[in-house]
């Protein structure tokens, strides 16, 4: 974080100031177990706890302020130096927002660039923003997102990560309505500005896709004329928020051409390896003869993410022979997307687990059959959530495709997915090919019991459906019955 007196924060957030006007904070947290000597916590009301509650706790750790929305007493009856806000998540936001002026400021000063993109998108945000930042982080230092960093309090936290220093300020934006991005989006005022598609995912939520369409092209309308949208060209909601920028828009696609036009960035001969791995020729406005990519990611869908990474490197100025270079060298760094283990027993593990829509399941279910061939199948789901009105629908149809795709095993936890089971099984799925477990302790065992040497496995459902956990217990190795004694003695 820049340094920023309380004054000028309590300035910055319309607070009240209730501390040493001097103090310094050299971090920003949310968590008190994470507040080191000198942090900023903030105490923001959470759906089960108060940060109110843990401002104690956060300054035995070293906090030297906080940001609060009521004063709170030591055990003494002395009131913690704060500043006391309407509300401490607007307030973080406000904070963010003059630290990203501050830093862009100082460095257009020196003569120096100061780069923030913006990456939002119903499925590929957390992945693109990984490759993107590894690209960037061979020209420059670079901040991005730790994990899915990607909301209100996110987008702030990865903020104050970066300094004056900063070259690239890598943002991930997420939303669960109208209105989320561009909040985000005002507060970093990013100068490129990358959107990978329009999906189902939080429709319920939104009350429909093209309102999802609506909150995504938020982003590209917060974009100055001076600025740059990466575009999915193949994603026809994306295509067509083209209209609602002044930005000069930079699509991509995974097709040589469309509507016999070539895309300024996109993948020629695309094709994946024995590993799963996507390959193809990158083709770059400065680069018509193509460089070849070979990536380290599973899945032909990555294509998409890839292609994006590219766009926007491209687009702040990285050349075309480095952006590839650096795509054929990164694997997954982000736990729980299609990472994948290999067990000294020969089963193979795929987690995807992470989040769930039914974009990414489908694409998903294609990995685990085309990896699959000549191996037993097995695909583990759980529920996509928050699909409102479209949920039965989406995962019967879920259910459909496992069978056509002719996965060996389908096991389905949980009640909320009942309808891909039931779908299953009227497509033709029956016997011990498909099983309904209620919880991931059943589904546990089933697979403890069942898997053999050769096995590959997909583990795939939303983020509070818990499935990435029974996906990590079941990557262990598993214990032989000698073993399993062994620890039974020592217990």
């Amino acid at each position: 974080m820049i340094e920023l007196t309380a004054a000028e924060i309590a300035e910055i957030t319309r607070g009240r100031l209730a501390a040493d006007p001097a103090i310094t904070p050299l971090s920003v947290v949310t968590d008190s177990r994470e507040a080191t000597a000198g942090s900023l916590y903030v105490a923001k009301p959470g759906e089960s706890a108060d940060g109110h509650d843990f401002i104690g706790a956060a300054v035995e750790r070293g906090a030297v302020l906080a940001l609060v929305e009521h004063e709170v007493s030591d055990p003494s009856g002395r009131p913690y130096p704060a500043i006391v806000v309407q509300d401490a998540v607007l307030a973080m936001g406000a904070l963010a927002a003059e630290c990203v002026r501050r830093i862009r400021g100082r460095r257009e000063v020196g003569g120096e660039a100061f780069t923030v993109i913006g990456i939002t998108g119903s499925a590929g945000k957390t992945t693109t923003k990984d490759l993107l930042a590894g690209i960037l982080a061979g020209e420059g230092k670079t901040v991005a997102p730790q994990g899915s960093y990607n909301g209100e309090v996110g987008v702030p936290l990865t903020v104050f990560q970066a300094g004056f220093d900063t070259r690239y300020l890598v943002i991930e934006m997420g939303a669960t309505g109208i209105g989320h991005i561009r909040y985000l989006a005002d507060m970093v005022r990013p100068e490129i500005g990358v959107v990978l598609g329009v999906g189902t995912a939080h429709a319920g939520e939104f009350g429909g896709v093209e309102n999802i369409a609506l909150a995504k092209g938020e982003l590209l309308e917060a974009l100055a004329a001076t600025g740059t949208a990466v575009i999915n060209l193949d994603d026809p909601r994306v295509a067509a928020m083209e209209s609602r920028t002044t930005a000069t828009v930079l699509g991509f696609s995974a097709h040589e051409s469309r509507d016999g036009q070539p895309a300024p960035v996109r993948a020629a001969r695309v094709e994946t390896n024995a590993g799963g791995n996507p390959e193809f020729e990158l083709h770059l406005p400065d680069s018509p003869a193509g460089h070849p990519v070979k990536s380290l990611l599973i899945g032909a869908h990555h294509v998409t993410n890839l292609l994006a990474a590219a766009g926007a490197a491209f687009a702040a100025g990285v050349p075309a022979d480095r952006i590839a270079a650096s795509l054929s060298t990164q694997a997954a760094t982000s736990r729980w997307r299609m990472e994948r283990t290999e067990r000294p027993d020969g089963v193979t593990i795929i987690n995807d687990a992470y989040n769930a829509n039914p974009e990414s399941m489908r694409a998903a279910l294609r990995t685990l059959a085309d990896l699959g061939r000549g191996r037993r199948t097995w695909a583990v789901l759980g529920a996509m959530l928050e699909l409102g009105a479209d949920s039965i629908r989406e995962h019967a149809a879920v259910g459909t495709q496992v069978v056509r795709l002719n996965i060996s095993r389908l096991v389905v936890v949980g009640r909320e997915a009942r309808a891909l089971y039931v779908s299953a099984i009227q497509e033709g799925s029956w016997g011990d090919e498909c099983v309904f477990a209620e919880t991931a302790d059943e589904a546990y065992e089933l697979l403890q019991n069942e898997l053999e040497p050769g096995d590959l496995v997909l583990f795939k459902s939303s983020n509070s459906v818990g499935l990435r956990h029974l996906g990590d217990r079941i990557a262990l190795p598993r214990p032989t019955r000698a073993s399993a004694t062994e620890g039974s003695e020592l217990l």
